[in-house]
């Protein structure tokens, strides 16, 4: 699908709310462009101290029904899925009687990766008659730009692993496991799979403690991207001060993500952070 022009973006907008804080910073870009967001708040994922702020539905996972009545209730053409959701097992899911029509297209959208689910759901979105946009389209200001955001640059070294990283992403892009991976020193110790960036991060502090990484302290680098032909209107790499947290507990040099393709979480706290630990944050070139 092409994507839609910001200014082309209908208002309100429908915002399918997982956790974290992407879905408020959403709906305040949202909201500074005089285009109102109605949130469709995942119950028991999504926080509902932030919600206060903003229009919103409680729905829960598989209520497919319940959130086209209400997102037509409320006039909204435009719909975006953000936030962090964890893939819920079968079992977990509520099935209202729109779902149960569309059970073999939901059963097809499991069969695969991350990327392959959430496209499948949103298409199921969209042949309701809904239209899925992405970050791109309604709050380009969340995206990273290309260039260093602190003032920590990376040298040769973190250059050729964020070289090399990329590489290893693209490789790896057709069988949608992951986002990210750590390379240091050209080596590959670690590629983001079901335990997320901070588990990845976790991991590698771990390893690093038991010896099993004996690279000096301060090399290093996180890199995440997309995933090779991945639908750039879901699921788009993201990094924030729990990022940066985690990479100083491994120990690496910096971050790395592709301009335009990654979203910042709280970016003013992240770079702050960044700069108290002497780590680098850049946005690389597509």
């Amino acid at each position: 699908m092409a994507s839609v022009h910001a200014e082309q973006v209908s208002s309100p907008v429908g915002i399918i709310a997982g956790g974290g804080v992407m879905p408020f910073a959403v709906a305040d870009s949202l909201a500074a462009r005089g285009i109102a967001p109605v949130l469709l708040a995942l119950r028991g994922v999504c926080d509902p101290a932030r919600l206060g702020r903003f229009r919103h539905h409680w729905i829960s996972v598989g209520e497919i029904g319940r959130a086209t009545k209400l997102l037509r209730s409320e006039g909204c053409r435009d719909l975006v899925f953000i936030g962090t959701l964890g893939r819920p097992a079968l079992s977990d899911i509520r099935l209202d009687w729109t779902t149960l029509r569309v059970l073999p297209q939901v059963w097809a959208s499991f069969r695969g990766g991350d990327d392959h689910l959430l496209s499948g759901v949103g298409r199921i979105f969209e042949r309701e008659g809904f239209r899925m946009v992405g970050i791109k389209d309604v709050a380009p200001d969340l995206l990273a730009p290309e260039g260093c955001l602190t003032r920590a640059v990376p040298d040769a070294d973190a250059s050729a692993d964020i070289a090399l990283a990329r590489e290893v992403l693209t490789a790896l892009s057709p069988f949608d496991i992951g986002q990210a991976v750590v390379v240091i020193d050209r080596h590959v110790v670690g590629v983001e799979d079901i335990e997320g960036t901070d588990g990845l991060l976790a991991r590698i502090a771990s390893l690093r403690q038991q010896g099993r990484i004996r690279a000096r302290e301060g090399r290093g680098v996180l890199v995440k991207a997309p995933k090779r032909g991945q639908d750039l209107r879901f699921d788009l790499p993201t990094i924030g001060p729990r990022t940066v947290e985690g990479v100083a507990k491994a120990k690496l040099a910096g971050i790395a993500v592709v301009a335009g393709n990654a979203l910042l979480a709280e970016p003013q706290a992240m770079i702050e952070r960044a700069a108290a630990a002497g780590l680098f944050v850049a946005g690389v070139s597509a």
